[in-house]
C-alpha cells in the first residue's frame, strides 16, 4: 500500500555540513519509485540553501521553512499525510519537533523517529537522565536507525522503544557508479570527510600519520573544516567536494579510505554512506576496523580492514593496481546485489505496512 509521508530532516537538497544527504536521497527516491509520496520539510539553516547539490527533485516535494512560524505551518501541513517522520539532527528546533510531531499521532497516522546518528542520541540519553526525549521514545510507533545493529536495537528497547529497526546506508546505482579517472584526483589514497571532534584523532592516526610514513606517495583530503590544520607535505586538501564529483573521487585513486567517528566505531554495525557509494563506483576501500564490517563486505576480498595506521600503510605498500581493481570490482558486485536503497526501502515498507494492516484488522467500534 502507498503512503503519504511527511519527513522532517536536515536537508535533502544540500550536502553542505550534512552527511545524511546521500542517505536521505537514496531512501526518499526509492520510496517514490515504490509509489509513495514524500514531502521533505527542511530548515533554511547552516548556509545549506546557498550550497545546494541538486535542484528540487521530481521524486519528492521539498518545503524549506524559516523560523518557528515557518515550522508551525509545516506541522499543520503534515496532517495531510498518513506517516510523519522526525529525523535526528535537523539542526534547529530538534527538541520541539521531537515533541510536536507526536501531537500528530492518530489512528490513521503513524509517527516515526528516524535516527541518523544513533550513537550520539543514545549517548545523550545516557548522559542526561532527565532528557525529555527519554519519555517520548515509547510513544513513537517505531524507531528506525541508519546503523547500529544489535547494540542499538537493545539500547533503544531498554528505553522503551516499541520497535527499533536498523535501515542501513546503501547506494543508488543511478547516482553512484564507475566513471573515467579524473586527473584532479590522482593519488595513492583519498579520504573524504568533514572535520569533526569525535573523528579528528582517528584521522590523524589513520590518514595523516600514514602519509608521513609514505612520503613519496600522494594523498588527497576532501571535506570542510581542515583549512587551519597543518598537513603533511604530500597531502593536498580539496575543500568541500560536491556530490557531482564523488564518483570521480572514488574511481581515480588507487584506494579510498573510510574512517569512522569514535562513537560509530565503538558501537559497530555502522557503515558510513561513503562506504557504499565508493563500493558502487568500484573503488578499492580501506576501512578502519569495527564490529560488523564482515556483515556488509568480505575482508581482504571486497574491502581491506585496518586496525591501525600502520596497517593502512601496510595495505598500501602491498596494493598494486591489479589487486586494487579486483577488490573494487568485488565490492561493486556486492553493493549491487545486497546494498541498494531499493532493497533497504522494502524494510521501511514492512514497518509502515505492519501498523497499517493492524489498523485495518481492528473492528470499528459499534455505534451507540
Amino acid at each position: 500500500m502507498s503512503h503519504r509521508i511527511a519527513f522532517f530532516g536536515s536537508s535533502l537538497v544540500s550536502a553542505w555540513w550534512n552527511g545524511a544527504a546521500t542517505y536521505y536521497r537514496g531512501i526518499v527516491r526509492a520510496l517514490h519509485e515504490r509509489g509513495h509520496h514524500v514531502t521533505f520539510f527542511e530548515p533554511d539553516a547552516w548556509d545549506r540553501q546557498a550550497h545546494r547539490d541538486i535542484p528540487d527533485p521530481d521524486w519528492a516535494e521539498v518545503v524549506v521553512y524559516e523560523g518557528l512560524e515557518g515550522l508551525r505551518r509545516c506541522l499543520r501541513r503534515a496532517r495531510e499525510h498518513d506517516v510523519v517522520v522526525k529525523a535526528s539532527g535537523v539542526g534547529v528546533f530538534d527538541e520541539l519537533l521531537e515533541r510536536e510531531v507526536l501531537e500528530l499521532q492518530a489512528t490513521s497516522r503513524q509517527v516515526l523517529f528516524w535516527d541518523v546518528d544513533a550513537p550520539a542520541t543514545l549517548a545523550r540519553l545516557r548522559e542526561r537522565p532527565t532528557d525529555p526525549f527519554r519519555a517520548l521514545v515509547p510513544r513513537y510507533d517505531a524507531v528506525l536507525t541508519y546503523g547500529g545493529g544489535p547494540p542499538v536495537v537493545a539500547a533503544y528497547e531498554a528505553v522503551g522503544a516499541r520497535r527499533c529497526v536498523p535501515v542501513y546506508n546503501a547506494h543508488d546505482a543511478d547516482t553512484h557508479h564507475p566513471v573515467p579517472p579524473d586527473p584532479r584526483f590522482e593519488c595513492t589514497l583519498a579520504f573524504l570527510g568533514n572535520r569533526l571532534p569525535d573523528r579528528e584523532e582517528r584521522v590523524r592516526r589513520f590518514f595523516f600519520e600514514v602519509a608521513e610514513a609514505l612520503p613519496h606517495e600522494i594523498f588527497l583530503l576532501g571535506g570542510n573544516g581542515w583549512g587551519d590544520v597543518r598537513l603533511p607535505p604530500n597531502v593536498r586538501w580539496l575543500g568541500h567536494v560536491y556530490t557531482r564529483d564523488h564518483n570521480a573521487l572514488n574511481c581515480t585513486p588507487r584506494a579510498v579510505l573510510n574512517i569512522s567517528r569514535d562513537s560509530m566505531a565503538d558501537m559497530g554495525w555502522s557503515p558510513a554512506t561513503r562506504v557504499f557509494e565508493a563500493a558502487a563506483a568500484g573503488a578499492c576501500i580501506v576501512t578502519d576496523a569495527w564490529e560488523g564490517i564482515d556483515h556488509f563486505f568480505a575482508p581482504d576480498h571486497e574491502i581491506l580492514v585496518a586496525a591501525s595506521g600502520d596497517e593502512v600503510a601496510a595495505h598500501l605498500r602491498a596494493l598494486d593496481e591489479d589487486r586494487a581493481r579486483r577488490i573494487g570490482d568485488a565490492a561493486r558486485r556486492r553493493a549491487l546485489s545486497d546494498h541498494t536503497y531499493a532493497r533497504r526501502v522494502l524494510l521501511v515498507e514492512a514497518v509502515l505496512d505492519e501498523r497499517s494492516l493492524a489498523q485495518r484488522a481492528t473492528p470499528a467500534p459499534e455505534a451507540s
